[in-house]
């Protein structure tokens, strides 16, 4: 008796320390989210008092408003909006035929091609980002949202690798009974594949999403014209020129603006995110 309830206790204990651990992490984790908050609501010089106040006094709403006044981040977020949903819709379809191809089709040299694919993520992007800045150039594409949309529409090479381990483990006698019932390839492909990997087709949406909203480096070489910037080039160029004149609650404010879709992306898809970690880690 006295050995169970010593045993019961140091499980109680060991999940009271995980949940201090991971609640100790998660309040470390979200303090500089916690000061950009309270920074974007103070006045000009509030931000720089010492010892620095966590509750702004008073609490300056307009912040958020005079972003909008001060910058072109409207058009910012328009234009990363039509780069993230044009690549997205199209990419994630390209993409998961591709990882169905390389998983559930016999064709002639399909794993050097698909070791191939896996080859091009080790070219660094300076790499090719000459030639093809150069190339897009001579197409008259510079300062088009065209560089950021047509390239991503033939797919993510890292989506198509994740997808295709998803893909494998599904038998393959689901694939040999679709043939039977005389089912053509892309049927199997969208009515028996793709319900079965939907969750981590939805987490690598999610992924891609936040990695197109925050690319910074290809939409700064390839846009010129500020009402064609992405959001992050017009945040950064805004920063800058507001960091001059030490109105941070400003800065601030914009910053925040500008996570404010990848938050919500993440609020409203963790379940789909949650449960193609478990369907992931259950799988042989």
């Amino acid at each position: 008796m006295n050995v169970s309830l010593t045993k019961k206790n140091v499980r109680m204990i060991a999940a009271l320390l995980t949940y201090l651990i991971l609640t100790t992490g998660a309040i470390i984790m979200l303090l500089p989210l916690l000061w950009m908050l309270s920074t974007a609501l103070k006045e000009k010089e509030a931000a720089f008092l010492l010892p620095p106040r966590w509750i702004p006094n008073p609490i300056k709403w307009t912040n958020f408003i005079d972003v909008f006044k001060k910058g072109p981040i409207f058009s910012g977020f328009k234009n990363s909006l039509i780069v993230a949903i044009t690549v997205i819709s199209v990419g994630t379809f390209t993409s998961s035929l591709a990882a169905f191809s390389f998983a559930k089709l016999k064709f002639p040299g399909r794993d050097k091609i698909f070791l191939m694919l896996l080859g091009t993520i080790m070219i660094p992007y300076p790499v090719v980002m000459i030639p093809q800045f150069v190339m897009f150039s001579k197409i008259h594409w510079t300062d088009t949202l065209l560089p950021l949309i047509v390239p991503g529409m033939f797919g993510n090479v890292m989506m198509i690798f994740f997808l295709k381990q998803n893909m494998t483990s599904i038998s393959d006698s689901l694939i040999d009974a679709a043939k039977i019932d005389g089912c053509g390839y892309f049927k199997m492909y969208y009515k028996i594949i793709l319900p079965l990997v939907k969750h981590a087709v939805a987490t690598q949406i999610i992924l891609w999403f936040v990695g197109i909203w925050n690319d910074y480096l290809a939409p700064l070489i390839y846009l010129n014209s500020p009402e064609k910037m992405t959001i992050q080039v017009v945040i950064a160029s805004f920063n800058s020129f507001y960091a001059i004149q030490n109105d941070y609650p400003l800065i601030m404010a914009a910053s925040l603006i500008s996570m404010l879709p990848i938050i919500m992306v993440f609020m409203i898809f963790q379940k789909q995110i949650i449960e193609s970690i478990m369907i992931s880690g259950i799988k042989e």
